[in-house]
C-alpha cells in the first residue's frame, strides 16, 4: 500500500514562525530514509537541516531556493510505494488551498511556556509530550530552555519532556541566594515536586550537567538515568577566559568571539543570536547572577566541584556525550568514567544543537533501556 507524505516546514523553538530555504540536499527521484537531511533552512535564530520523518522517494520539490515559508508550509512530497502524478497533483492542490499560515499568537500553535513560583521565585518551564518516565532538560551557563530547540520535539515523541530556565537565566527570576549547585539542583527538584514527578530522566548540558549530577547526588532514588552533554562537574579544567569574556561582554563585538567558541561552525553565531544574547545580558539582575555563579562554581578559571563519584558509584545509569573539539570543557573529562561514553568527532560544546539528530538518537536509545 502506497503512502504520499507531505514534507512541511518544521517548528524549531517557541518563536519560530517561518524559515528560508537555503538549499535542497536531495534531488527529485532520489530515495530518502527516515532521518535523512533533506534541505537546509535558515531561521532568525539559527541554520539547520530539515530531517525526513519518513522514508520513500522524493517525488516533488515544492519549495524553491531562497523562498521564505511559514511553519507548516509544504516543502516537498515523498512517496512510499507507487503514486501517479495526478494523485500527487491533487494532494498538492488540496494542501495549498487549505493551508493557513499560523500566527505566533495562535492558541493552537502548540504548548506554551509556563511560569510557576517555587520557594518565592518565579521559574519558567516548557513541556510537551506524554507517557513514559518524564525527561527533564537542564541548560548550561548563560543558556535557557531554547538551547534544546532541536531536541525537545524529537525526545517528546513518546514521553513527557520538560525544559526549564534555571534561576538567573531566560525568563526565570534573576536573584540567586548562594549561587551554588545545591541551590540550582534544589530548583530542579522543586519543579519536579510541583509537577508531581517522582522519577525522572535528567539530561544536562555543561553547567546543567553538574546541576543534574548534583540532583542525582541529593536524590538518587528520583533519578532514573543521567545524560551529561559536555558536562561540568567531571574535572577541574574549564575555559576561564571564555567565562570571563562572556560575563563581561556588553556589545556585539565583545560577545561574538566568545559565542564562536561554543560551536564547531562559527557561521551559526549570526546577528540574531548575538542580539538575543545581549538582550538577555542587559536584563536587570543578569550580570549579578552570572558573576555570582561564575565566582562560586568556576573561581579562578577552575571548576570548584568534582562530582565524578556520582557516576563512579554506579547508582544512576549514565550516558556521557561530548564533542571531540569542545573548546569550553575538554572531552578528556569523559575518560575513565563508569558510563556509556560517546565522543562525537569534530563537534564543539553545543553538540545538542549542531549534531541534534545524533544526540537525540543516543538519548532515546539510552533512556529506553532504563
Amino acid at each position: 500500500m502506497s503512502q504520499i507524505h507531505t514534507l512541511t516546514m518544521p517548528k524549531w523553538g517557541l518563536s519560530m514562525t517561518e524559515g528560508r530555504v537555503d538549499a535542497w540536499l536531495k534531488e527529485e527521484g532520489q530515495a530518502i530514509t527516515k532521518g535523512d537531511e533533506v534541505m537546509d533552512v535558515e531561521t532568525d535564530k539559527i541554520s539547520s537541516s530539515v530531517e525526513a520523518p519518513f522514508s520513500g522517494i522524493l517525488r516533488r520539490q515544492i519549495a524553491r531556493q531562497d523562498e521564505t515559508l511559514a511553519v507548516g508550509a509544504l516543502l516537498g512530497i515523498v512517496v512510499d510505494g507507487e503514486a501517479s502524478d495526478a494523485e500527487i497533483d491533487a494532494l498538492i492542490e488540496q494542501f495549498q488551498s487549505s493551508f493557513v499560515p499560523g500566527d505566533a499568537a495562535d492558541e493552537d500553535s502548540g504548548p506554551k511556556p509556563q511560569k510557576v513560583e517555587l520557594d518565592g521565585r518565579v521559574i519558567r518551564f516548557f513541556e510537551r509530550g506524554e507517557g513514559g518516565t518524564p525527561l527533564l532538560l537542564v541548560h548550561g551557563f548563560g543558556g535557557d530552555l531554547n538551547n534544546w530547540l532541536f531536541n525537545h520535539q524529537a525526545l517528546a515523541a513518546g514521553r513527557r519532556v520538560i525544559a526549564l530556565d534555571l534561576p538567573g537565566h531566560g525568563e526565570s527570576a534573576k536573584t540567586l541566594q548562594r549561587g551554588d549547585l545545591d541551590e540550582l539542583s534544589g530548583v530542579v527538584l522543586a519543579l519536579l515536586d510541583h509537577l508531581d514527578i517522582n522519577a525522572v530522566h535528567l539530561v544536562g548540558h555543561s553547567m546543567g550537567g553538574a546541576v543534574s549530577l548534583n540532583a542525582a547526588r541529593l536524590m538518587p532514588q528520583r533519578v532514573r538515568s543521567l545524560t551529561l552533554i559536555g558536562s561540568a562537574g567531571l574535572g577541574a579544567q574549564i575555559n576561564g577566559s571564555y567565562l570571563k569574556g562572556f560575563v563581561e561582554a556588553a556589545n556585539r563585538n565583545a560577545l561574538k568571539p566568545q559565542l564562536v567558541q561554543l560551536f564547531s561552525n562559527a557561521e551559526l553565531v549570526n546577528r540574531q543570536m548575538l542580539d538575543d544574547m545581549l538582550k538577555y545580558k542587559r536584563l536587570e539582575g543578569v550580570d549579578a547572577a552570572l558573576l555570582q555563579l561564575s565566582a562560586t562554581l568556576f573561581a579562578d578559571g577552575r571548576q570548584q566541584v568534582d562530582l565524578r563519584e556520582v557516576v563512579q558509584a554506579g547508582h544512576v545509569p549514565t550516558l556521557v556525550i561530548w564533542g571531540s573539539d569542545d573548546a569550553i570543557i575538554p572531552a578528556a573529562h569523559s575518560d575513565g568514567l563508569s558510563a556509556q561514553v560517546q565522543v562525537l568527532p569534530g563537534q564543539g560544546h553545543m553538540v545538542q544543537m549542531e549534531a541534534a539528530e545524533q544526540v537525540n538518537q543516543l538519548i532515546l536509545g539510552f533512556i529506553e533501556q532504563h
